[in-house]
Protein backbone atom coordinates (compact mmCIF):
# COMPACT_ATOMS: atom_id res chain seq x y z
CA UNK A 1 0.00 0.00 0.00
CA UNK A 2 1.65 3.66 -0.96
CA UNK A 3 1.97 6.50 1.55
CA UNK A 4 -1.08 8.98 0.84
CA UNK A 5 0.23 12.10 -0.41
CA UNK A 6 -1.70 15.27 -0.76
CA UNK A 7 -2.94 15.94 -3.62
CA UNK A 8 -5.27 17.81 -6.05
CA UNK A 9 -7.55 16.56 -8.34
CA UNK A 10 -11.10 16.54 -10.43
CA UNK A 11 -14.66 16.00 -8.05
CA UNK A 12 -17.29 13.66 -9.59
CA UNK A 13 -20.63 14.07 -7.89
CA UNK A 14 -22.64 11.14 -7.63
CA UNK A 15 -26.16 12.71 -6.15
CA UNK A 16 -27.55 8.94 -4.74
CA UNK A 17 -27.35 8.00 -1.24
CA UNK A 18 -27.75 4.52 -0.57
CA UNK A 19 -25.20 3.53 -3.22
CA UNK A 20 -25.09 -0.42 -2.69
CA UNK A 21 -21.93 -2.78 -2.93
CA UNK A 22 -23.84 -4.60 -6.06
CA UNK A 23 -24.14 -0.68 -7.68
CA UNK A 24 -20.12 -0.57 -6.84
CA UNK A 25 -19.32 -3.61 -8.67
CA UNK A 26 -22.44 -5.95 -10.00
CA UNK A 27 -22.03 -10.01 -9.01
CA UNK A 28 -20.88 -10.76 -12.09
CA UNK A 29 -17.67 -9.48 -12.04
CA UNK A 30 -17.13 -11.35 -8.49
CA UNK A 31 -15.71 -14.68 -10.46
CA UNK A 32 -12.53 -13.42 -11.23
CA UNK A 33 -9.81 -14.92 -9.11
CA UNK A 34 -7.32 -12.34 -9.59
CA UNK A 35 -7.58 -8.88 -8.04
CA UNK A 36 -6.95 -6.57 -10.98
CA UNK A 37 -9.29 -5.56 -13.58
CA UNK A 38 -11.97 -4.14 -11.82
CA UNK A 39 -12.03 -0.79 -12.34
CA UNK A 40 -13.63 -0.99 -16.33
CA UNK A 41 -16.29 -2.30 -14.31
CA UNK A 42 -17.01 0.26 -11.91
CA UNK A 43 -21.16 1.01 -11.59
CA UNK A 44 -21.30 -0.98 -14.86
CA UNK A 45 -25.19 -0.81 -15.09
CA UNK A 46 -25.08 2.99 -14.66
CA UNK A 47 -21.89 3.86 -16.98
CA UNK A 48 -22.90 1.29 -19.94
CA UNK A 49 -25.92 0.71 -21.93
CA UNK A 50 -27.62 -2.47 -22.73
CA UNK A 51 -25.34 -2.71 -25.79
CA UNK A 52 -22.33 -2.04 -23.96
CA UNK A 53 -21.53 1.69 -25.30
CA UNK A 54 -21.07 4.32 -22.30
CA UNK A 55 -24.25 5.60 -21.20
CA UNK A 56 -23.69 9.54 -22.05
CA UNK A 57 -26.13 10.67 -19.28
CA UNK A 58 -23.66 9.17 -16.31
CA UNK A 59 -21.59 11.76 -14.71
CA UNK A 60 -18.26 9.42 -14.62
CA UNK A 61 -19.09 9.40 -18.85
CA UNK A 62 -19.39 13.06 -19.11
CA UNK A 63 -16.80 15.48 -20.10
CA UNK A 64 -15.91 17.63 -17.20
CA UNK A 65 -15.81 14.87 -14.72
CA UNK A 66 -14.07 12.05 -16.71
CA UNK A 67 -10.70 10.60 -15.00
CA UNK A 68 -12.11 12.02 -11.52
CA UNK A 69 -10.44 11.36 -8.56
CA UNK A 70 -12.47 12.80 -6.01
CA UNK A 71 -16.10 11.11 -5.49
CA UNK A 72 -18.85 13.26 -3.82
CA UNK A 73 -21.88 10.57 -2.90
CA UNK A 74 -24.63 10.72 -0.49
CA UNK A 75 -25.13 8.82 2.71
CA UNK A 76 -24.78 5.16 3.34
CA UNK A 77 -22.00 4.23 0.25
CA UNK A 78 -21.19 0.71 0.35
CA UNK A 79 -23.99 -0.56 1.59
CA UNK A 80 -25.18 -4.43 0.70
CA UNK A 81 -22.56 -6.67 0.63
CA UNK A 82 -19.12 -7.10 2.18
CA UNK A 83 -17.45 -7.32 -1.24
CA UNK A 84 -13.99 -6.60 -1.07
CA UNK A 85 -14.10 -5.94 -5.03
CA UNK A 86 -16.45 -2.49 -4.38
CA UNK A 87 -13.52 -0.88 -2.83
CA UNK A 88 -11.22 -2.63 -5.92
CA UNK A 89 -12.95 -1.41 -8.28
CA UNK A 90 -13.31 2.33 -6.98
CA UNK A 91 -9.70 2.53 -6.64
CA UNK A 92 -8.45 0.87 -9.85
CA UNK A 93 -10.89 3.48 -11.50
CA UNK A 94 -8.53 6.07 -10.47
CA UNK A 95 -10.56 7.20 -7.32
CA UNK A 96 -8.15 8.33 -4.17
CA UNK A 97 -11.13 10.15 -2.34
CA UNK A 98 -14.84 9.33 -1.36
CA UNK A 99 -16.76 12.11 0.32
CA UNK A 100 -20.29 11.39 1.58
CA UNK A 101 -22.22 12.87 4.19
CA UNK A 102 -23.46 11.54 7.84
CA UNK A 103 -27.13 11.72 8.27
CA UNK A 104 -29.42 12.73 11.35
CA UNK A 105 -32.96 11.31 10.42
CA UNK A 106 -34.17 11.93 14.22
CA UNK A 107 -33.91 8.26 15.88
CA UNK A 108 -30.51 7.60 15.06
CA UNK A 109 -27.47 8.79 12.81
CA UNK A 110 -27.21 7.23 9.63
CA UNK A 111 -23.33 6.79 8.97
CA UNK A 112 -21.67 8.63 5.07
CA UNK A 113 -20.39 4.79 5.15
CA UNK A 114 -21.34 1.05 5.37
CA UNK A 115 -18.99 -0.45 7.93
CA UNK A 116 -17.59 -3.21 6.00
CA UNK A 117 -16.89 -0.98 3.25
CA UNK A 118 -15.01 1.53 5.32
CA UNK A 119 -12.80 -1.07 6.75
CA UNK A 120 -12.50 -2.45 3.26
CA UNK A 121 -10.88 1.06 2.11
CA UNK A 122 -8.90 1.13 5.04
CA UNK A 123 -7.23 -1.79 4.11
CA UNK A 124 -6.80 -0.29 0.38
CA UNK A 125 -5.45 2.81 0.61
CA UNK A 126 -9.08 4.61 -0.20
CA UNK A 127 -9.80 7.70 1.93
CA UNK A 128 -13.37 7.97 3.48
CA UNK A 129 -14.12 11.46 4.28
CA UNK A 130 -17.51 12.31 5.99
CA UNK A 131 -18.55 15.42 6.28
CA UNK A 132 -22.06 16.94 7.75
CA UNK A 133 -25.24 17.45 5.44
CA UNK A 134 -24.57 20.70 5.31
CA UNK A 135 -21.27 20.42 3.80
CA UNK A 136 -22.02 17.79 1.35
CA UNK A 137 -24.81 19.89 0.21
CA UNK A 138 -22.48 23.13 -0.49
CA UNK A 139 -20.16 20.88 -2.53
CA UNK A 140 -23.00 19.78 -4.91
CA UNK A 141 -24.35 23.39 -5.15
CA UNK A 142 -20.89 24.82 -6.31
CA UNK A 143 -20.04 21.89 -8.85
CA UNK A 144 -23.74 22.56 -10.20
CA UNK A 145 -22.37 26.43 -10.59
CA UNK A 146 -19.39 24.97 -11.82
CA UNK A 147 -18.58 21.99 -13.64
CA UNK A 148 -15.41 20.69 -13.38
CA UNK A 149 -14.02 21.84 -9.67
CA UNK A 150 -10.98 20.27 -8.54
CA UNK A 151 -10.60 19.98 -4.86
CA UNK A 152 -7.05 19.61 -2.69
CA UNK A 153 -6.57 16.96 0.09
CA UNK A 154 -4.64 17.68 2.95
CA UNK A 155 -4.74 14.70 5.18
CA UNK A 156 -1.87 15.64 7.86
CA UNK A 157 -3.83 18.78 8.44
CA UNK A 158 -7.27 16.78 7.82
CA UNK A 159 -8.75 19.85 5.19
CA UNK A 160 -10.35 19.46 1.74
CA UNK A 161 -10.41 22.52 -0.49
CA UNK A 162 -12.77 22.80 -2.97
CA UNK A 163 -11.41 25.39 -5.88
CA UNK A 164 -14.47 26.98 -6.50
CA UNK A 165 -14.94 30.79 -7.38
CA UNK A 166 -14.93 33.49 -6.26
CA UNK A 167 -12.89 31.79 -3.40
CA UNK A 168 -11.80 28.52 -2.21
CA UNK A 169 -14.52 26.32 0.38
CA UNK A 170 -12.52 24.60 2.96
CA UNK A 171 -14.01 21.88 5.00
CA UNK A 172 -11.99 19.90 8.10
CA UNK A 173 -12.70 16.33 8.64
CA UNK A 174 -11.98 13.93 11.31
CA UNK A 175 -10.24 10.75 11.06
CA UNK A 176 -9.01 7.76 13.13
CA UNK A 177 -5.29 8.47 14.76
CA UNK A 178 -4.50 5.00 13.85
CA UNK A 179 -5.84 5.00 10.46
CA UNK A 180 -4.48 8.69 9.36
CA UNK A 181 -0.77 7.45 10.37
CA UNK A 182 -1.81 4.07 8.39
CA UNK A 183 -2.57 6.29 5.57
CA UNK A 184 0.51 8.52 5.91
CA UNK A 185 2.71 6.12 6.48
CA UNK A 186 1.57 3.41 3.98
CA UNK A 187 0.65 0.32 5.95
CA UNK A 188 -1.17 -2.29 5.49
CA UNK A 189 -2.09 -5.52 7.77
CA UNK A 190 0.76 -7.25 6.64
CA UNK A 191 3.19 -4.28 6.83
CA UNK A 192 2.10 -3.09 10.13
CA UNK A 193 2.88 -6.90 10.96
CA UNK A 194 6.15 -7.18 9.45
CA UNK A 195 7.32 -3.72 11.79
CA UNK A 196 6.90 -6.67 14.55
CA UNK A 197 9.01 -8.58 12.48
CA UNK A 198 12.00 -8.83 15.03
CA UNK A 199 10.41 -9.56 18.12
CA UNK A 200 7.92 -12.11 16.28
CA UNK A 201 11.43 -14.00 14.91
CA UNK A 202 12.64 -13.65 18.90
CA UNK A 203 9.41 -15.18 19.57
CA UNK A 204 9.31 -18.47 17.20
CA UNK A 205 12.98 -18.67 18.02
CA UNK A 206 11.84 -19.28 21.96
CA UNK A 207 9.57 -21.81 21.27
CA UNK A 208 10.29 -25.54 21.77
CA UNK A 209 10.74 -27.71 18.37
CA UNK A 210 8.56 -30.45 17.86
CA UNK A 211 9.61 -33.52 15.05
CA UNK A 212 6.68 -35.80 14.12
CA UNK A 213 7.76 -39.76 14.32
Amino acid sequence: MKAFENFRGKVAPLDRANVDTDAIIPKQFLKSIRRTGFGESLFYDWRYLPDGKPDPKFVLNQDPYRNATVLVARNNFGCGSSREHAVWAVCQYGIRVVIAPWVDDGDHRVPAFADIFRNNSVKNGLLTIELSSREVDEIFKAIANEAGLEASIHLQDQTVTLHARPQDLKFHFEIDSAIKERFLRGLDDIGITLEHEPSIRAFEKSRQTWSCL
